[in-house]
């Protein structure tokens, strides 16, 4: 399973690479939607992940069915993972609220950020069909979030009050 890269690393500040939608299909990236999958799964908070974080310059980001569910009552999508290939954000919200926000590329660290409360994408699926999207809530965050990873943005960068989880609350959510 591949490492999740971390801030340092200078992938996270690269504007990433479209996918050819007819590459979408081919061994090579479905092993990345695959890794990404498995790298974000193998982390107990993880409920998104952009291919960048693995260190693939690709315009990929998955979303997590089953964390998604839990942290967000008002999902109704099931378990299933999303996945999104060369997504564009079509239509934000003027309305904005202060979210908390972390990443799994700058661990233990979370801060806050004015988010839009709904937002609109268009993307490929991982069978390559065209797929528009609207969400609000933890969905539009994610959406905008792993949208920024693709242009080189981490949340720090837009952040204010940033702060650092204690030890003891890191060891809590490291237990099975």
């Amino acid at each position: 399973m591949r490492d999740i890269v971390q801030r340092d690393d200078p992938i996270l500040r690269a504007k990433a690479k479209k996918v050819p939608a007819e590459e979408i299909a081919s061994p090579r990236i479905q092993k990345v939607i695959a890794d990404m999958k498995a790298a974000m799964h193998a982390q107990k908070d993880g409920v998104a992940l952009a291919a960048p974080q693995i260190g693939e310059s690709l315009r990929i980001f998955v979303v997590s069915g089953a964390l998604l569910s839990q942290a967000d009552r008002s999902y109704k999508g099931g378990d299933k993972d999303l996945v999104f290939i060369d997504p564009e954000i079509v239509k934000l919200s003027r309305d904005k609220r202060e979210v908390e926000e972390g990443c799994l590329s700058v661990r233990w660290l979370y801060g806050k950020i004015k988010r839009s409360t709904r937002a609109s994408l268009k993307a490929y699926d991982e069978t390559g069909a065209r797929v528009e999207r609207g969400a609000s809530g933890l969905l539009a965050q994610i959406f905008q979030h792993e949208c920024d990873h693709l242009e080189g943005i981490l949340f720090t960068d837009k952040a204010r009050e940033l702060w650092e989880m204690s030890d003891e609350e890191i060891a809590d959510l490291q237990k099975p």
